[in-house]
């Protein structure tokens, strides 16, 4: 399994970015789709999971409405939108999945996600 994450880059507060990861190796309609983050010296935290039912979403409270996930199963990659972004934002954003089924829930720590992207580097300047 390849979970391979793009987008990140250096911008200033306020502006737009949207990253993306393209999986391979694993049936991707099968999974739960997250990114997590983690900033200097902080711990991995949940930015947003997308269910495999795309109608089911989850997001950290810091995140609401200025972050959004999004799927496309036939192009087997995941999309985090992310607009108004603050300096606290700033980290290493990461891109996960795990095997679900229909009725799982959607899952929120770390160790719950089987398979992990190296990451993409996200700085935002004040």
């Amino acid at each position: 399994v390849q979970l391979q994450a793009s987008g990140g880059g250096l911008v200033q507060a306020g502006d737009s970015l949207r990253l993306s990861c393209e999986a391979s190796g694993l049936t991707f309609s099968r999974v739960v789709m997250a990114w997590f983050r983690q900033g200097p010296g902080k711990e991995r935290e949940l930015v947003a999971a997308v269910h495999r039912r795309a109608d089911i979403t989850l997001y950290a409270d810091s995140v609401k409405g200025r972050f959004a996930i999004s799927r496309d199963n036939a192009k087997k990659t995941a999309f985090l939108q992310m607009n108004s972004l603050k300096p606290e934002d700033t980290a290493v954003y990461y891109c996960t999945a795990r095997d679900a089924i229909l009725t799982s829930p959607i899952y929120s720590t770390p160790g719950d996600y089987s398979f992990w992207g190296r990451g993409t580097q996200v700085t935002v300047s004040s």
